[in-house]
Formats: structure tokens, C-alpha cells, sequence
């Protein structure tokens, strides 16, 4: 069933490879009214979604199971997770705060070199419990108040909004995270991860990436073959396990590029191409541009 789920890419999506940086907010009500209140079960291949609920609530699907939530909420949804929603007809309202990985991971990276991919990493694991109810008046207001600002600085586009919109969906995440992980320590019920081997295959990458981006390598680690994790990857999240591999290296090559000042020889190296060129060929194939254009194309 899950294999058959589209993957949603409204028109102002980003394409999946070439996305980057890449941040959206709207209001719950601007995309129910044209759905009759009802989002059909679909999964984003490269963006994180987390749901403010101000008013109102409804039934969410998630994976496999079906959540009843209302507001005052939060929900986490991330990149490959099918997902659903029935809501309360002209009642439930709120936003929906969309963003690619990179978006989330880039204060870190900027911040703590070496700990990219760790906060996005956070969020997953927390959205294994997708469902985080807000009781403090106090936060729900901030976090309103950061969605409106957020919604300004995308409405506006003053000087400076990508890097304020930046962090504001930190903040955002942060504080979402801060919520859902007092509710993990304060009990409730606990789900099971979507999948168990796409989260291991995304732990490994975490380790290895840099260094390892043969898939016999993974499946290896994995006790699986490599037709086996193809096949696996490919049912519960919609995309090869290849793929994974390769947004894992492409995502760190982009945020390299444009967070940092290191030269393009030496992120090469960083990420395991011994020869600079052979680098140039596999950015470009898969960005669209050379790594040098990228970097002049984002500001680095």
C-alpha cells in the first residue's frame, strides 16, 4: 500500500535534487478550502513539514496508523512519511511550515562544524511521535508569533528574509523539539518508527557518507543484499536506497558550498572524491551546476 502513495509536490515545490535552502509557510485554511477539508494520504520526498493547530482539530493519518489531535497541537512530519488528514470543516486553522533538510541543518553546520545533519536527525526521532500537544498558553502564542514573522519575512522579502527565515523555522523546530521531548520524558503513548531498516540506513549515512557511498557497503551492514535493500527502501519511503546515498552527499557538498568558505578542492576531499573533477562531474549531474556556480548562485 505505502508503495503506491504519491509523492505531493505542489507547483512552487522545489525539484528534489536541485531544491536547496528552500522554506514555505501558509496557513492550514489556504490549502483545506481547495481540498474540501480533506488531504489525501501522500508523501514529500525531500521536505520536513511541522504543523502549528491553533483552532479546531481532525484525524490524521501517519504510516500506518490514525491520530485524533486538536488544538492547541503541534505535528512533525518528516521527508517520506506518508501522512494524511481529515479536518474539522472551516474550524481548524493554523500553519504549515515546509522546508528542505539543508534548511534545518544549516545554523548547525554554520555554528558546529561536523554536526551537520544532526538537528534534522533530532527531529526524526521525535516525530516518531508525531502527535506534540501544546498546554502552555505561553508557548503556543510564541510559536504563533514565529509562524506569523516567518510568514512576513516570506510575504515581504525585505532585505535579508532568507537568512531571518532561516532562523525563525530554527526556532520554530526548536521549540516544537523542546515540547515533544518533555513529552516524551512525561510518558504517553509511544509509537514505533515508520520503518526500522530506513532509519538504520539513515543512521549509517550519518557515520559514513563521507567516506562510503556504495550500496554493498550499507546492504552489507544491514545483513541484507543489495537488491533486498533497494527493494525495501524503495517500498517504505519511495525512493532507492541509492538515493538516499546520494542526497546525503550532495545535501553536505551544498551546504559546504554555501556555509562555509573552505576551497571546492578541499570539500571534494572532505567528501571522499580523491579526484576534484570527478566531484565537479557528480555535482553537476545531479545540482544541475558546477559546484562553483552553486556557490555563487546561494552566496557562499
Amino acid at each position: 500500500m505505502t508503495a503506491t502513495l504519491p509523492l505531493f509536490a505542489p507547483a512552487d515545490d522545489p525539484p528534489d535534487d536541485a531544491g536547496f535552502d528552500f522554506i514555505r509557510v501558509e496557513t492550514i485554511t489556504s490549502g483545506s478550502n481547495v481540498h474540501d477539508w480533506t488531504i489525501r494520504a501522500h508523501r514529500h520526498r525531500n521536505l520536513f513539514q511541522i504543523l502549528l493547530i491553533e483552532r479546531g482539530g481532525g484525524e490524521m493519518s501517519y504510516d500506518a496508523t490514525r491520530l485524533a489531535f486538536a488544538a492547541p497541537a503541534a505535528i512533525l512530519i518528516p521527508a517520506a512519511i506518508a501522512h494524511g488528514f481529515r479536518l474539522e470543516p472551516n474550524v481548524t486553522d493554523g500553519w504549515v511550515v515546509s522546508f528542505t533538510e539543508d534548511a534545518a541543518n544549516s545554523q548547525a553546520t554554520s555554528l558546529v562544524p561536523g554536526r551537520s545533519g544532526r538537528a534534522i536527525e533530532r527531529l526524526r526521532a521525535l516525530a516518531t511521535q508525531p502527535l506534540v500537544p501544546i498546554a502552555d498558553a505561553v508557548e503556543q502564542a510564541r510559536l504563533s508569533a514565529l509562524c506569523k514573522g516567518l510568514f512576513d519575512e516570506q510575504t515581504f522579502a525585505r532585505e535579508g528574509y532568507r537568512l531571518a527565515m532561516r532562523g525563525l523555522v530554527v526556532l520554530i523546530a526548536v521549540g516544537v523539539a523542546r515540547l515533544a521531548a518533555n513529552r516524551t520524558r512525561s510518558g504517553g503513548v509511544t509509537l514505533q518508527p515508520a520503518d526500522a531498516t530506513v532509519a538504520q540506513l539513515r543512521s549509517l549515512l550519518e557515520t559514513h557518507f563521507r567516506r562510503e557511498r556504495l550500496l554493498g557497503f550499507y546492504a552489507e551492514k544491514l545483513g541484507m543484499t543489495v537488491d533486498r535493500l533497494n527493494d525495501h527502501i524503495k517500498r517504505a519511503a519511495g525512493v532507492t536506497a541509492g538515493h538516499l546515498i546520494r542526497q546525503r552527499v550532495l545535501g553536505e557538498a551544498k551546504r559546504q558550498l554555501v556555509f562555509t568558505t573552505q576551497p571546492i578542492h578541499d570539500i571534494a576531499a572532505e567528501l571522499g572524491f580523491t579526484d576534484p573533477s570527478h566531484f565537479a562531474r557528480y555535482f553537476r549531474r545531479r545540482a544541475g551546476t558546477a559546484p562553483h556556480e552553486f556557490r555563487e548562485q546561494y552566496g557562499g
